[in-house]
């Protein structure tokens, strides 16, 4: 790795946990000033995680944060679980509260609480979310590309681009056993998901009225699966609203990691009269 400025320090943190094995790890930088754009890319693919985030502290009052997200291949918009992760890394250094961060996708309000056993919780608040339809063709090409068929989809849950920050195109499986069964063409997924600018697919499972099982492919990322999507939960409980699967309040589980051996649980909130969406997680550091 050249950094062409000056050396950071570098955290690890997992996000969607309290256990270290668990969840999705995510580097923090908690003060990126001085960094290029190809120091930040040289950092993230030297640590190799999804994501790597790099926090520019402002000069106004508050903890108000410019923030900008880097996979091993890429900088992304948003990124939830590298969010949460930022967030519980400032308060185990200055206690729970209230942040502000601002991202290439726009304004993400998070909070921070202390739980019972001196756990942290993190609750980002998304960028106004939309959805859309998703063209048969592309969504064709998807399931190619997976290897899965159409007749292995959820009719109840239908197809859609959801952004939340980030874009996913979300598509349901009708089975756990189709969902746990992933192995996908690497390279025809990622051409298809840049033409399309996804971060994800967001494959989802639905358990019961308000759990679902879900998991991330996210070659354009470098990696074959990302362990827990904070930006993918947000779009997705945009998703479930617009599509009216859940009440106007609801609270959301999502499962993601289990197929993985890094389980995580992401929380998802939405509220009457706010289009935003809540996504809420445990976080700790990641032993050197």
């Amino acid at each position: 790795m050249t950094i062409t400025s000056r050396t950071p320090e570098v955290l690890r943190y997992t996000a969607f946990s309290d256990d270290p094995g668990g969840g999705n790890p995510a580097g923090v930088v908690l003060d990126a000033t001085g960094l290029s754009d190809e120091d930040m890319l040289a950092i993230a693919a030297e640590v190799g995680y999804s994501e790597t985030a790099f926090l520019f502290p402002t000069c106004e009052p508050g903890r108000r944060f410019m923030v900008r997200y880097f996979s091993p291949k890429a900088e992304v918009p948003f990124c939830g679980h590298a969010t949460v992760a930022s967030a519980v890394a400032l308060a185990e250094r200055s206690g729970p509260g209230e942040m502000e961060f601002r991202t290439p996708a726009g304004l993400v309000p998070v909070t921070v609480s202390a739980e019972a056993g001196g756990t942290l919780l993190a609750t980002l608040t998304s960028v106004e979310p939309r959805v859309e339809e998703a063209d048969a063709a592309d969504v064709e090409e998807a399931l190619a590309a997976l290897g899965w068929t159409a007749a292995e989809l959820d009719a109840a849950l239908p197809p859609r681009i959801a952004f939340a920050g980030a874009r996913h195109l979300v598509l349901a499986a009708a089975t756990r056993e189709r969902l746990a069964d992933l192995s996908y063409d690497f390279d025809r997924l990622e051409t298809l998901m840049q033409r399309l600018d996804l971060t994800t697919v967001q494959l989802v499972w639905r358990a019961s009225e308000a759990v679902f099982h879900v998991r991330d492919p996210f070659p354009v990322g470098g990696v074959v699966e990302d362990p827990a999507t904070g930006a993918a939960a947000a779009a997705f409980g945009a998703y479930a609203r617009e599509l009216g699967l859940v009440p106007e309040a609801a609270v959301l589980t999502l499962h993601q990691g289990d197929d993985m051996g890094r389980p995580g649980v992401l929380t998802v909130e939405l509220r009457p009269g706010d289009a935003r969406v809540r996504v809420s997680g445990t976080g700790t550091r990641i032993p050197e």
